[in-house]
């Protein structure tokens, strides 16, 4: 896919709509994007590459940009591979070009690429530094650990366009979900799911880019993933402000359940039901046994009261449920009221073991009591129930 997004500056990125997950475990139903720019100046600069799987895309998109020129320029944001893959190619076909990159991004290159085989000519920039390009100015500003340590974007002063790496990226091929954010209509889901599971341990790094760049002027924040954003950069801007700062998306209870025979399950949904009787217009139930872990980890993130019911298994949990908490932990997930549910038939466990995995999570306010029940739901166990529900909605 070629097009224009400004004058003298084009997107030459490439769809993937094969592959069944991104980075080998994250399911992409609507495939992915792997985006790339050209700024076609009096020196032309190449900005990042491609993954592998669309390399020969990529190949062909910037062929038929460049008709025969040579590039000046090849600026790599990113070092990951679903980003650097197709390096070796460009320097094969183009051995006079300039690799532009941070300093650790530096130090990595050799780690994947055989230098000794290739010819290698690196620009080495750091905070504020400025490539020229004509008509165009790159100004670069490091983004350690958004997600990667050696990141860093680029704002285009000419065209006023942050070029912004991982950043503002969401799963999707463009050719399934639309070029541009106003064409991509759901933009905020999968990009929230995106930036959970790639981006949400390192809150406080992305609260460090978000502040360098508040002063931007901007017209477009073009990501490595995800459509070109222009229509609702303010509101974009402020999703990855509250995702960053760890605070709820929205108001409403998150009821995420492993049931292994179908009684927690009842329990759940006993719950989902008396909370919408009770007034609570905003709930969502997840069934972790068939649910990717990525889209409950998406769930936990959006609402600020969540449930956990699982089953105790192997005098522990239940393995989805252990999963989907192993992960909040991995993400740095923070600032929820939680409410528990176990259920075992002899020696229930699963309370015990969530309660010591949400103990490891900053801000958690775990609601008592924890609600037990053997094997299946009966009344006395309806009471617990209620009871949890005043005290959610207190």
């Amino acid at each position: 896919m070629i097009r224009a997004i400004k004058k003298d500056i084009y997107y030459i990125g490439a769809d993937d709509t094969v592959s069944e997950f991104f980075e080998n475990q994250y399911p992409t139903p609507q495939g992915m994007a792997y985006n790339s720019y050209v700024i076609d100046d009096e020196r032309i600069a190449v900005l990042d590459t491609s993954d592998i799987h669309t390399a020969n895309q990529w190949l062909d998109n910037l062929q038929e940009i460049l008709a025969g020129r040579t590039p000046d320029y090849l600026v790599i944001h990113h070092m990951e591979p679903d980003h650097s893959a197709v390096i070796p190619e460009v320097l094969k076909l183009f051995p006079s070009i300039t690799i532009v990159l941070s300093q650790l991004a530096a130090k990595m290159f050799p780690q994947f690429f055989d230098t000794g085989k290739l010819p290698v000519r690196l620009m080495v920039v750091g905070e504020n530094d400025t490539l020229d390009l004509g008509k165009h100015r790159l100004q670069f500003l490091m983004a350690p650990m958004v997600h990667w340590p050696e990141v860093m974007v680029s704002y285009d002063t000419t065209g006023q366009i942050l070029f912004s790496a991982d950043a503002f990226g969401k799963f999707g091929a463009l050719s399934e979900c639309g070029f541009t954010d106003e064409e991509d209509t759901g933009w905020a889901n999968e990009a929230r799911r995106y930036y959970v599971n790639i981006c949400g341990k390192f809150g406080v790094s992305v609260q460090q880019l978000l502040k360098k760049t508040q002063s931007l002027p901007l017209q477009m924040i073009c990501s490595l993933h995800g459509p070109v954003i222009s229509k609702n950069i303010a509101h974009c801007i402020s999703l990855y402000d509250k995702w960053s700062r760890y605070e709820a998306e929205e108001k409403g209870v998150l009821i995420a359940y492993a049931s292994i025979y179908g009684h927690t399950e009842t329990a759940a949904k006993y719950l989902g039901e008396k909370l919408l009787q009770s007034g609570c217009e905003n709930v969502k139930q997840i069934d972790l046994c068939t649910t990717h872990f990525s889209y409950a980890l998406s769930e936990v993130f959006h609402y600020d009261r969540i449930v956990l019911a699982a089953s105790s298994y192997n005098a522990s949990v239940f393995p989805p449920m252990y999963h989907l908490l192993h992960n909040m932990q991995e993400k740095a997930c923070r600032k929820k009221r939680i409410g528990l549910i176990e259920n075992g038939s002899w020696a229930p466990s699963a309370g015990r073991i969530m309660k010591e995995m949400i103990a490891g999570m900053k801000e958690m306010e775990l609601l008592e009591p924890v609600v037990t029940i053997r094997s299946s739901m009966k009344a006395q166990d309806m009471e617990q129930l209620n009871q949890l529900c005043r005290t959610l909605l207190s």
